[in-house]
């Protein structure tokens, strides 16, 4: 896992490089000035760096220095598909552009993308699913979200409001399926927005499991709370804390909290099997497993748990690098429902983001989901 990730960190920087050549190579040909056309090309792209470099400052005051990363690399991918769309057009069509309009497209697409980026992950959007099960279990109506990561698009005000939009969907039960709060989450924010999450109202109840940044990756004094206190704040507002432990539920349905997966690859510690966890479990009663990162599907569906819910992943994030995590299987699902023998399996976008703030290839996303008895 260490090996993969050490692959993609130096992957991301070589394309980032490469992202600033293309694009000092490109930026001076964009504007027709006499002056530059009488350089040498090397002189020219040596300014055209500088242009680049000036822009990533800009964006680096607005935003922070990885948000100019992917705005970068996303202009100057762009940039390269449309230089090759017009590049086709001119050998195919025996067409010529007085104009550099190849690259007034690129920049046209890509602060459009951008914006729709931008909007996609600050929005957030309620996504349904409807399942059927063989099993006896009463209609149910849960309410799902993941990766809050507080602070980011919304404080503590703004949580409360999301919070208020899921209530009105009435659902049964309410899951927070990790990364509820992040390392620049304050402990006011984490206060304030856990007396608001322990206001909602519920038939069942709120139920929480760890996620990866819930710890922390910089101690508890660069945030000023620990995920103990944080599980306090949790406890004392009424949250039902699941670590590696299961809850019947009205006698009609188990809830089943994971540990993260972090616990197991990351500190070095244990987190119990699906087979350990639903041992001596009711088999005929329908069972909900909560599990931040989507990992070891096949174990859960062997283990015939009838839903898993999990989170982490934010869908995949950019496009198409979500689609290289497809291919890469960096995770069992990367967003969406899939079933698995008798399983179902669902992975949410997240309802808000970590450190990017654009969605390209996804949206910002609470989930209802509707479990019924087949007819």
């Amino acid at each position: 896992m260490m090996t993969m990730w050490i692959i993609i960190l130096w992957s991301v920087i070589a394309f980032w490089a490469a992202s600033m050549l293309y694009l000092g190579f490109r930026v001076p040909q964009l504007f027709n000035f006499a002056a530059l056309a009488d350089l040498s090309t090397a002189k020219r792209t040596l300014y055209g760096l500088l242009a680049t470099f000036g822009l990533v400052g800009i964006i680096t005051l607005c935003l922070d220095f990885i948000n100019a990363i992917v705005c970068i690399t996303y202009l100057a991918m762009i940039w390269a598909l449309s230089d090759f769309m017009f590049w086709l057009a001119e050998k195919f069509l025996h067409v010529t552009f007085a104009h550099d309009y190849a690259g007034w497209t690129a920049l046209v697409v890509c602060v459009i993308s951008l914006v729709i980026g931008w909007y996609s992950d600050h929005h957030v959007w309620q996504t349904n699913y409807d399942l059927t099960t063989d099993k006896n279990v009463k209609n149910l109506k849960v309410a799902m979200f993941a990766d809050s990561h507080l602070g980011t698009t919304f404080d503590d005000k703004g949580f409360a409001q999301h919070l208020k939009t899921i209530e009105a969907q009435k659902p049964d039960l309410v899951v927070i399926v990790g990364d509820y709060v992040d390392d620049g989450t304050g402990k006011k924010q984490m206060v304030n927005a856990t007396r608001a999450l322990g206001k909602l109202k519920t038939k069942y109840g709120i139920y929480f499991v760890s996620g990866n940044h819930d710890k922390g990756y910089y101690g508890a004094a660069h945030r000023g709370f620990s995920e103990e206190d944080l599980f306090h704040e949790l406890k004392k507002n009424g949250i039902n804390i699941l670590r590696d432990e299961s809850v019947l539920v009205d006698d009609d349905f188990y809830i089943i909290g994971r540990k993260d997966y972090s616990v197991q690859k990351e500190q070095g510690g244990h987190r119990k099997s699906m087979e350990e966890l639903t041992a001596g479990l009711d088999k005929s009663k329908y069972m909900i497993v909560l599990d931040h990162q989507p990992v070891e599907f096949d174990k859960d569906a062997k283990a015939e748990v009838d839903l898993v819910l999990c989170g982490h992943t934010h869908g995949g994030q950019l496009f198409p690098f979500n689609q290289v995590g497809k291919l890469i299987k960096a995770n069992d699902l990367i967003y969406g429902h899939e079933k698995r023998n008798k399983t179902n399996f669902v992975v949410t976008s997240g309802i808000s983001d970590w450190a990017i703030k654009f969605k390209t290839g996804t949206k910002s996303e609470f989930v209802i989901i509707n479990v019924r008895k087949e007819k």
